[in-house]
């Protein structure tokens, strides 16, 4: 890690940040001179710190602060290194960190650790995931009363339309797209295709596959602070809120995902469009999960606006091949690439947490040899499913109790985000619809 900054002399100042439970970089500004004090022995700040609402408040009667003494923790880099901040206008790197006790136990708390916590059964087994996340977010002026497409920075006109695989779309906005695919190559983050979607100015890029399930979570997480971050130098908004428009389409996070044993062989193949027993077993775990993690896939007040019928977000738990109604989907092609489509997420969700619960629930499944229902055929929305929750209080009800999620996730974590969940319910029942989409559309 030092010789990243040997190697990068202009850098003059580092951050040092981990992701607190609802994905937000927690951490400090350290002058380059002192590097070597953290990459060594790491950082400290208050275990609380992980534990904070939306608005970066402490949570009320948490455990963590005033019960404790308001302990701190101790952070050490991942072992992700230091990556660059293209965003900023002088020379900066971002060193990733994750949250330890003082005797050198994973903090539980930390969204990250409980990824690794998920990835050690998968390890235990001699299999590994190999993970793929589609981002949908949109690109907004947010200057005045109400918001809108941008100008185009080529054209200087706004296009005040959706326009679904528009190469002009993407064309608009050629010069931001150019920028944000060379910060991407900087920071090594595998994005690849990139099209426009349903919403106005709604983009997705998808990032490549990879057998390291926490690099994948950390490329979605530092892409949501790139793209958010490089919008602002262009003089507009990105924003991976789940709704930021009532009458377009909700922004997605799908995550695509196989599993290979110690051979490299993916267990999903059968050498069949249907795919092995092993992926119905998955395929049943994250079924009968989904009412339990969907607090997972929606987070936040506004991610309900997203999960409703005929809106292009799954609303029922079922599975199909090729269908991108339901819940879940078995892309065809390729045998040997046969893989899960989890597509229940908004934009907005922590990618640790995203990817633990999913990645969780398919080893559940496994586990228990679980089958699940038939797949559906034609459109979800026309048949009598059963149904993810569709209220914040109701997601955050489920995730507390149900017993899948206590195989997922410590008591720890449950406990500190339902706190967190509640908290921002109680203060967010406070504020209009604009007062609430200007809270989400910079944080998520």
């Amino acid at each position: 890690m030092r010789n990243w900054l040997r190697k990068h002399p202009m850098v003059r100042t580092i951050r040092v940040a981990a992701a607190d439970l609802n994905g937000q970089p927690r951490g400090k500004r350290v002058p380059t001179r002192f590097a070597d004090k953290v990459v060594e022995g790491g950082t400290r700040f208050p275990m609380s710190v992980m534990n904070l609402d939306i608005w970066g408040e402490d949570i009320d009667d948490s455990p963590l602060v005033f019960e404790t003494g308001d302990r701190d923790g101790v952070l050490k880099p991942t072992e992700r290194g230091f990556v660059p901040m293209p965003w900023l206008e002088g020379p900066t790197a971002l060193l990733p960190l994750w949250m330890f006790h003082e005797d050198g136990r994973p903090f539980e708390g930390d969204p990250r650790h409980a990824l690794r916590r998920v990835l050690e059964r998968y390890d235990e087994k001699g299999l590994k995931p190999v993970v793929a996340v589609e981002l949908e977010f949109y690109l907004i002026d947010d200057s005045g009363k109400s918001f809108q497409v941008p100008a185009s920075p080529r054209s200087g006109k706004r296009r005040k339309a959706a326009e679904i695989l528009s190469i002009r779309a993407l064309d608009m906005f050629d010069k931001f797209f150019s920028d944000l695919y060379d910060a991407c190559e900087e920071m090594d983050i595998p994005a690849d295709t990139a099209i426009s979607e349903a919403g106005l100015g709604q983009f997705e890029i998808n990032l490549m596959h990879s057998d390291d399930a926490l690099r994948a979570a950390d490329d979605a997480w530092l892409f949501k602070m790139l793209v958010k971050g490089l919008a602002r130098r262009y003089g507009f908004a990105a924003s991976f809120m789940a709704k930021p428009y009532v009458d377009y389409s909700g922004s997605g996070m799908h995550t695509h995902f196989s599993v290979i044993d110690k051979n490299g062989q993916n267990i999903f193949d059968d050498g069949s469009q249907q795919g092995s027993a092993y992926l119905r077993h998955a395929v049943a775990g994250c079924m009968d999960a989904m009412p339990g993690s969907t607090l997972l896939f929606a987070p936040h007040a506004n991610s309900y606006d997203r999960l409703v019928p005929d809106n292009h977000a799954p609303t029922s738990i079922c599975w199909g091949y090729e269908n991108r109604t339901a819940a879940i989907r078995i892309p065809s092609g390729d045998p040997r690439a046969r893989r899960i489509e989890h597509r229940v997420a908004g934009g907005d969700v922590n990618p640790y947490l995203l990817i633990a619960g999913i990645l969780g629930a398919a080893m559940n499944g496994i586990d228990d040899h679980a089958e699940p229902c038939k797949p559906i055929k034609g459109s979800a929305y026309n048949q009598k499913l059963p149904q993810v929750p569709n209220t914040w209080e109701s997601a955050i009800e489920a995730f507390e109790k149900d017993e899948h999620i206590a195989r997922i996730f410590t008591p720890e974590l449950i406990r500190n985000y339902v706190a967190t969940k509640r908290q921002e319910m109680f203060y967010m029942a406070e504020l209009d619809d604009r007062e609430q989409v200007e809270i989400y559309l910079d944080t998520v």
